[in-house]
């Protein structure tokens, strides 16, 4: 009964992939004083009756390294791009120029800098609970694996691997989030 016993690795691992990929997004949303497509990626623009990605409204275009541009395809939208932009808490003030609206990057300020750093450093602590959640789970399986009759020595190879693959996305979402300070902080 026990020797059937398999933990899906491969679930726990896509999972903790999962957590990985969510940290990367919010990770391109944070603004590091170039200008990025990526950093208009949660703002949702009330167009049509629903929450739509500003991307399904216009192109969004980075002519230069310290601007974005949006072409908003329906003139009747650009009011409302805009004002999602300026409620969006990017810092950014948007510049309309008929249906483009130009979102000029300031340069960001030391203390700017600092608060961006401890936004990145929660948006990292959430990504490794996630992990730890996923690992949790792998070992309740295995809790229960055990209940049902597994060996020890299972259990602990088990626990192990589980452990494992934890610590090894722990270190990621670490080297993430050093390379992220480090390029928030650039000048």
């Amino acid at each position: 009964m026990s020797e059937d016993f398999m933990l899906d690795t491969d679930d726990l691992g896509r999972r903790m992939d999962g957590a990985m990929t969510n940290l990367k997004t919010e990770f391109a949303s944070l603004r590091t004083g170039r200008a990025s497509a990526s950093m208009l990626e949660p703002v949702m623009v009330d167009a049509y009756g629903s929450m739509t990605p500003i991307n399904q409204v216009g192109t969004v275009n980075v002519p230069e390294p310290r601007m974005v541009t949006i072409n908003v395809w329906d003139k009747g939208l650009v009011g409302k791009v805009e004002k999602a932009i300026r409620n969006s808490g990017l810092g950014i003030n948007p510049q309309l120029n008929g249906t483009i609206i130009m979102l000029p990057i300031p340069e960001l300020n030391e203390e700017r800098r600092r608060e961006l750093t401890k936004v990145a450093a929660s948006y990292a602590e959430n990504a490794r609970v996630s992990v730890r959640n996923v690992r949790r789970d792998g070992m309740d399986q295995i809790k229960k694996a055990k209940a049902d009759g597994m060996s020890e020595d299972d259990q602990k190879l088990w626990e192990g691997e589980v452990q494992d693959m934890t610590d090894a996305a722990i270190k990621a979402i670490d080297a993430q989030l050093e390379q992220k300070q480090s390029e928030i902080m650039q000048v």
